[in-house]
């Protein structure tokens, strides 16, 4: 077990493994028990798209199904029942983890529906409706980064409700993330209420910021015609996702020296931790576990896809990273913009592209969920 590199991350270098997946089929089998035992496990992610996955073609759902029609439940209602269902369970699964770590691991996270992204109300109302509904202290609601939804993380975290800032690119908005935990922290506390309870993690994406890079630099090669120049280029790619975050990490150790954080953490404050996703290799000719291996470091989270999880068992590199060349990552980011690569426009693009990677399986599994209800209303 000590040779696990899972394990060494977690117990000698801070960052904690959680588990980008959750099902029915990995918490009934007892899969989700064995992981938290063998690979170290401290928390759940879960999204729109995991959901599809987990749900469409899946007759372990049937019978909920059945019961919701049976009920008169819209849609909607039959799919919160079931993803409410997985997420208490889930929940119930990882609370040792949640009081072995006093409250810093052991998160089951759910998000609000992808549609609301712009909309700061309708998130707000969400987010306590979810958490009141699924009646768990470790449960955590995934808000996106938009300037909208940081209007709602503010007060959701005023509200006492642990929140997980997802779908953030830049390091600015990782920055306004920080900010807005800050604020709802401090709006609690000067409402009477206990902070120490609270719990928030800033989800910081990996590889697709590197699959946008990557393919300006493509088109920048390609139009080169010295063959050195092309080289310098070239071994630019694969770089930018992983300077980024450590740009990020540096941020996040500016922010817990000033002192209105540190009013806070007097007040027993938890720090929001960045929480690397998107952490699944998308080029095959990267190290299955690039995206873990370099951003190694304390007071961090890194979320991972099965397939990584067990590669990164089988042969990650485990040692604290995210602190190296950081200044190699401050003239990556300086020298991208001279190229030409606009790193504010890839931002956008990137976050527009995010939601719409949560939007469309929302949909297609709004649209299985009323085929399978067709199927099985009783005519």
């Amino acid at each position: 077990m000590t040779n696990n590199p899972l394990l060494q991350i977690g117990q000698e270098y801070g960052q904690s493994i959680w588990m980008d997946n959750l099902s029915r089929s990995i918490i009934e089998s007892g899969e989700l028990k064995e992981m938290i035992e063998s690979r170290g496990i401290m928390g759940i992610t879960s999204n729109p798209a995991i959901f599809e996955k987990a749900i469409v073609g899946n007759a372990a759902y049937d019978a909920d199904i059945e019961a919701g029609i049976k009920a008169g439940k819209s849609i909607q209602e039959i799919y919160e029942s079931l993803v409410f269902e997985d997420i208490r369970n889930a929940c119930d699964i990882l609370r040792g983890v949640y009081h072995e770590s006093n409250g810093l691991d052991g998160y089951v996270s759910i998000e609000v529906p992808p549609n609301m992204a712009h909309n700061s109300e309708q998130t707000l109302e969400a987010a306590n409706s979810y958490y009141e509904a699924i009646g768990r202290e470790n449960v955590m609601i995934k808000i996106p980064g938009t300037p909208e939804g940081l209007k709602a993380v503010e007060k959701v975290i005023a509200a006492g409700i642990n929140v997980n800032v997802t779908l953030l690119f830049s390091v600015d908005s990782y920055v306004e993330s920080a900010w807005a935990y800050i604020r709802g922290l401090e709006d609690r506390l000067a409402a009477g209420q206990d902070i120490s309870n609270i719990a928030s993690v800033a989800s910081f994406f990996i590889s697709r910021i590197d699959i946008n890079v990557d393919a300006r630099l493509d088109k920048l090669i390609a139009a080169a015609s010295d063959e050195a120049e092309k080289e310098r280029l070239r071994q630019m790619k694969g770089k930018f996702a992983i300077a980024n975050a450590k740009l990020a990490y540096q941020k996040y150790k500016e922010i817990i020296k000033t002192d209105r954080w540190k009013a806070l953490a007097a007040k027993g404050a938890k720090v929001q931790r960045l929480l690397w996703a998107s952490t699944g290799t998308k080029d095959p000719s990267y190290s299955d576990v690039l995206y873990v291996d370099e951003l190694v470091g304390p007071d961090t989270v890194n979320t991972m896809p099965p397939a990584t999880i067990e590669a990164c068992a089988d042969h990650c590199d485990a040692a604290s990273r995210i602190e190296t060349d950081v200044e190699g990552a401050y003239k990556l980011a300086e020298e991208l913009p001279k190229l030409g690569i606009n790193l504010d426009e890839v931002m956008t693009e990137l976050l527009v592209e995010g939601i719409d990677k949560f939007v469309t399986p929302f949909q297609s599994l709004t649209k299985s969920l009323q085929d399978k209800v067709d199927k099985l209303a009783p005519v």
